[in-house]
């Protein structure tokens, strides 16, 4: 019994990495980032989670590449939504204030390579979310860094994706005789 299960799990991993790309994150002097300042929590741990999030979204967004692809990331700056008030309890606890006027931004560098090596795609970006107060998708989600991670999907939405289905559309095809 104990076989199979190890069996099963190990042909679920080989089936759930069918569409991953391989994801590498480097994170550029996180302690000078604009903010990543927790409101009761220890400097560097909050920082240490607050890289182990992103480096799950990124992660994430590699299971919806194609297999053997390859994304370099290299995080310059995070800025996330809110901002720490340490008067707005009056107890003397810092809270992180949510609003409009506080937008999450990110700064990164990305390379994304294919099954080849061949660079596909790559940039600077500078992403900032004006509008995260008025998405539906991030307004019922009670996630840490929802608005974040938010951002991330909307950018691999609408600029790493294409551009990786643009790439597959430009390959040649390349059929297989039957042996004979």
């Amino acid at each position: 019994m104990r076989k199979i299960i190890v069996l099963c799990g190990l042909a679920a991993l080989a089936f759930s990495s069918v569409h991953a790309a391989e994801v590498k994150v480097q994170w550029q002097d996180p302690e000078k980032f604009t903010d990543i300042r927790p409101a009761n929590d220890s400097r560097k741990s909050y920082r240490e989670r607050v890289i182990r999030k992103f480096d799950e979204f990124f992660q994430q967004m590699g299971m919806k590449l194609p297999e053997g692809y390859n994304l370099d990331v290299t995080v310059t700056d995070i800025d996330l939504a809110g901002d720490v008030d340490y008067f707005i309890s009056g107890a003397g606890n810092a809270l992180r204030v949510v609003k409009d006027i506080y937008s999450p931004a990110m700064k990164f560098s990305y390379v994304l390579r294919d099954n080849h090596g061949e660079q596909v795609m790559q940039a600077d970006e500078k992403l900032r979310d004006m509008g995260f107060m008025q998405s539906i998708r991030s307004a019922h989600n009670s996630d840490e860094f929802r608005y974040e991670k938010q951002m991330l999907e909307d950018w691999f939405e609408r600029e790493l994706k294409p551009g990786v289905e643009q790439h597959q559309h430009m390959l040649p095809k390349v059929s297989v005789k039957p042996a004979v």
